[in-house]
């Protein structure tokens, strides 16, 4: 496997309704060479193409509320967070998990995905709050490899550069020698979804190699360890935009978690957009 070299992309916040795929193709304009990786951010995808959702109008059931009070503040903060060796500050997030907002997450996580990634500490389903603004949630892509193809695509029309896409989600892929597991649903051919929490448990609990989780990939047919590897570069120099999560975001802020607005976000350095050389090409296929 070749060295790896990355060039973050500054870009404007992609707010609900934008065009990203001209802004991906004239972000990069003029800095790319054919068999590069273009690392786009799915959440940043997501938002632009209008996959929000806003939970202030959600009214929570009974189950979501059992499951924010008691779940999260209890078997999460006192039991689950320390068997996966969470420390102080996330601790204490957890112990005083939100009821109110937090209901409505849980309610959302539910309906659509089901138990066993609602009772996740976050990211249920893909689901992600942190960098946008008042009780939006981004959900995840419906169709990521046909947003892949349709970057890919983009920049060849506008710029003809023959790159390969991956489109990133920063929850986690655990990976155990050659096999590689995410709680997420959706997830690159070669990663194995499933268990919901379980799966996180065990992945933090034992420990194992953790990286970002490609789960659309155009233009390049490489081993599922190289796109792993790829991504967690890309990760590693994209940063956090606004904050890790919606309370680190918050507090750089200093708004209560749903205060955030869009001005406020606009502000911010966001980097959606990593390309990726390898010094070593592989075989392209398409």
């Amino acid at each position: 496997m070749g060295k790896l070299k990355a060039l973050p992309i500054v870009a404007e916040y992609w707010a609900p309704g934008e065009d990203c795929l001209e802004q991906i193709a004239q972000n990069v304009k003029g800095r790319l060479a054919d068999g590069d990786f273009i690392v786009v951010s799915e959440k940043a995808i997501s938002t632009a193409m209008g996959g929000v959702l806003d939970e202030a109008s959600v009214e929570p059931g009974r189950a979501a509320r059992l499951i924010a009070k008691y779940w999260m503040r209890w078997v999460w903060g006192y039991v689950l967070g320390r068997f996966c060796h969470f420390q102080g500050r996330l601790l204490f997030y957890l112990r005083t998990y939100p009821i109110e907002e937090g209901s409505r997450h849980k309610h959302v996580a539910l309906q659509h995905f089901g138990l066993l990634q609602a009772l996740m500490f976050g990211s249920e389903g893909g689901m992600d709050g942190s960098n946008l603004a008042y009780s939006y949630m981004s959900m995840p892509l419906n169709s990521p490899s046909r947003v892949a193809n349709q970057i890919r695509r983009r920049i060849w029309l506008s710029l003809e550069k023959e790159v390969s896409v991956i489109i990133v989600d920063t929850d986690r892929t655990y990976s155990f020698r050659n096999l590689h597991f995410t709680p997420r649903p959706k997830s690159l051919r070669g990663i194995h979804s499933f268990g919901g929490f379980i799966t996180y448990v065990l992945g933090n609990a034992l420990r194992l190699g953790r990286h970002p989780t490609p789960i659309a990939m155009s233009g390049s047919e490489i081993p599922v360890e190289e796109a792993l590897r790829i991504a967690k570069f890309a990760n590693r120099v994209r940063g956090h935009g606004a904050g890790k999560t919606v309370w680190d975001m918050a507090e750089r802020f200093a708004v209560k978690l749903n205060g955030v607005t869009w001005e406020m976000l606009k502000r911010v350095k966001h980097r959606p957009i990593v390309i990726v050389r390898v010094s070593k090409s592989w075989d392209k296929i398409g």
